[in-house]
């Protein structure tokens, strides 16, 4: 039995930033990043997009809204200090109906209020910035950008054990019990022992919080995001971020067009309800999972309140044309045979029992310990304030 200060349960990008963030704030203690793949960064982190977002959606004054934006400078920092590869390309926020257009101003009257630079363009002043996206306006950011989170991860990860924590994969937690005086964390290497423990488990936070005890009236729902890589050779199709604009009611922003930091272009992803929290391809059935979603009363909630866009999704899921007409509303010049699949990521988003999404960023917190539950996107943007904010309630719950 190993005894640590602190464990960092879950190696994503918050995971390890927060563990890295541990052993700055607390150079002579031990910290033990733990994680059950055989590496860190293996679900969300390792799945996304790629964009450093601006922060321009979320609700002024939340958690999102302000760690976002202090993220995105972060995010930038780091990848430059540490050689990852990033870029300030920019995006634009297409309006091609009257009704997006109405949202299009709004956005842009939040982005005020967010302190976002942000400009209005005519469908001119589009088309003659992007020559193959077309729409009747768009909100041009320029504080947007683009880089490789896997990579922040895994260097993260790295400076954890180059500052003397410790580093330890193919390891996951079975048992969770607390005490006054310390955490005991059965996992499948054996127990570990910690003062303090950060759990950053994703798509498996809500199990994770039952397992220490937590009352959970919220089920971590998988929502599959589908993406295809556009074509080498029609990579040029779009040289800034390309998005749609987002319905409110819902926490996803739609498919959208992304060049990458190594030259690509993909496009997605869109959400379809997955029936296995960590299956990444298509058609993935986990028995537990499956049951699981069937027996939380939210989602109930939330497919009689999304009969429609569920049907929608699902149908563009199965349907590559389905999927193509998606992005054809502003970039017409896009074939069917310029799309190729890559594999799907897993966004974890926490519902209520009425189901409610949580749109905010949410911890939960025991004498010894603090749940990351809720951090989908832009999780990665925010992770070095998000890992920032988690080691000040760290610090304020040891009295430290």
């Amino acid at each position: 039995m190993t005894r640590y200060d602190y464990v960092v349960v879950g190696g994503g990008i918050v995971g390890a930033a927060t563990a890295r963030a541990l052993t700055d704030r607390f150079p002579g203690r031990s910290v033990l990043l733990l994680d059950k793949e055989d590496g860190f960064g293996r679900h969300q982190t390792g799945h996304n997009s790629g964009v450093i977002h601006s922060g321009i959606y979320y609700t002024p004054g939340s958690l999102k809204a302000e760690l976002c934006r202090a993220g995105a400078a972060a995010t930038e920092r780091f990848a430059e200090e540490h050689g990852v590869p990033w870029n300030r390309i920019g995006k634009l926020l297409v309006a091609t109906t009257p009704a997006e257009v109405a949202g299009m101003r709004a956005l842009a009257q939040r982005a005020e209020v967010n302190k976002i630079p942000a400009t209005l363009l005519s469908a001119a002043e589009l088309r003659e910035r992007e020559p193959h996206i077309r729409g009747l306006g768009a909100l041009h950011l320029t504080s947007t950008g683009i880089t490789d989170y896997r990579r922040i991860n895994t260097t993260l990860a790295g400076l954890v054990g180059e500052a003397g924590g410790t580093l330890m994969t193919r390891t996951a937690l079975t048992g969770v019990r607390e005490t006054s005086k310390e955490v005991v964390l059965s996992t499948t290497s054996g127990e570990v022992v910690a003062d303090y423990v950060v759990y950053c488990a994703g798509i498996q936070a809500d199990r994770v919080a039952a397992m220490a005890g937590i009352d959970v009236d919220f089920a971590m729902i998988p929502f599959r995001g589908e993406y295809y890589d556009v074509r080498p050779e029609r990579a040029d199709l779009a040289r800034t971020l390309i998005y749609p604009i987002p319905d409110p009611d819902l926490p996803f922003l739609g498919v959208h067009l992304t060049p990458t930091v190594d030259g690509g272009l993909n496009v997605g992803p869109n959400a379809v309800l997955g029936l296995a929290r960590e299956g990444y391809p298509k058609f993935s059935f986990d028995r537990r999972d499956a049951a699981d979603i069937v027996k939380f009363p939210g989602i109930w909630h939330v497919a009689r309140n999304n009969v429609r866009t569920g049907a929608r999704e699902m149908w563009n899921s199965v349907s590559k044309r389905g999927y193509l007409k998606l992005c054809q509303k502003y970039c017409p010049d896009l074939r069917l045979e310029d799309l190729t699949p890559r594999e799907a990521g897993i966004r974890a988003q926490a519902v209520m029992r009425d189901g409610s999404f949580v749109h905010d960023f949410l911890l939960r917190e025991t004498a010894r310990g603090l749940h990351v539950v809720n951090a989908p996107s832009p999780a990665a943007t925010s992770a070095l304030p998000i890992a920032d904010e988690i080691v000040q309630r760290v610090t304020q719950a040891q009295g430290a």
